[in-house]
């Protein structure tokens, strides 16, 4: 069975001469990010069961499923913003068991997040703090860089965004787009080797989407290894390199676009982007 995905939900165009994210080549690459048998339970309510997992460098993986699913829960866990109840996460060198509590275990967690950048839903700006003074707290603070460097580095990532003149406004004065677009910039800010973006689309408009697309499609383009949980079929398709379909807590099926989301094998994914099909029209 061959499922037409409705192009509606493609809302970007594809830059000239850009790749489609399954045409990268991933070989002979080193891992970012490894997952070693991770569980997470919350009371009695079993959240993430066991998943093995493994991101390539520059390698852009979707990851889709209903709500409550998993899906936040395993990014969150990726940078320890939920403790893991067992197993054992890699990211760019840094290996960091469930459990631990110790001196070292702390260092090691500061320098793990240090290499992780992460976008919600919601932007999470500091309301008080200009845009500027958002993107330049954290390489400061964390990474002790001078504040004319940092000042430096986050204009050339408010440009990169399309947002050179909102650098002295507070975040209260942008819309949803445009603040999404300013969360991210901060997250690379700190000069990640991954990113994580936990549904950045879903608390915006349909029409402010697009531009947070954009700039996401333009980092993927770049080869910034990239895991989105996201909604966006559409964009997923054009640019992931693997998409994988999370069900109760479990990978059910993942593989190249063009087979998870047009022709999938199990039929769990088959009826979720079934169902999502038709809720589009």
């Amino acid at each position: 069975m061959v499922l037409a995905l409705d192009h509606r939900v493609l809302v970007l165009p594809r830059a000239p001469g850009a790749q489609h994210g399954a045409g990268r080549s991933l070989s002979v690459r080193p891992t970012v990010v490894a997952i070693s048998n991770l569980h997470k339970s919350f009371g009695r309510v079993v959240v993430l069961s066991g998943l093995n997992f493994q991101v390539e460098q520059n390698e852009v993986v979707c990851i889709i499923g209903r709500s409550g699913s998993g899906k936040s829960t395993l990014l969150r866990c990726i940078n320890f913003l939920e403790e893991p109840d067992a197993g054992e996460i890699t990211v760019a060198g840094i290996t960091l068991p469930a459990g631990e509590r110790t001196r070292e275990h702390g260092r090691a967690l500061i320098e793990l997040r240090k290499r992780v950048g992460m976008v919600f839903q919601t932007f999470n700006l500091f309301p008080h703090k200009t845009v500027l003074e958002n993107l330049i707290e954290a390489p400061i603070v964390v990474r002790k860089q001078s504040r004319p460097r940092a000042i430096e580095m986050a204009e050339v990532l408010l440009a990169k965004v399309g947002l050179s003149d909102k650098r002295d406004v507070y975040p209260s004065t942008l819309s949803g787009g445009q603040a999404q677009r300013v969360a991210i910039a901060r997250a690379l800010a700190m000069e990640p080797q991954v990113m994580l973006f936990d549904e950045p689309t879903s608390a915006l408009d349909p029409e402010l989407t697009g531009e947070v697309l954009t700039v996401m499609r333009d980092l993927a383009r770049e080869g910034m290894t990239m895991l989105v949980v996201t909604h966006e079929l559409g964009f997923a398709r054009e640019v992931a390199d693997r998409v994988v379909f999370m069900d109760g807590g479990s990978f059910i099926e993942e593989g190249p676009p063009h087979e998870c989301l047009v022709n999938p094998k199990d039929p769990r994914t088959r009826q979720f982007l079934e169902r999502f099909i038709s809720h589009a029209h």
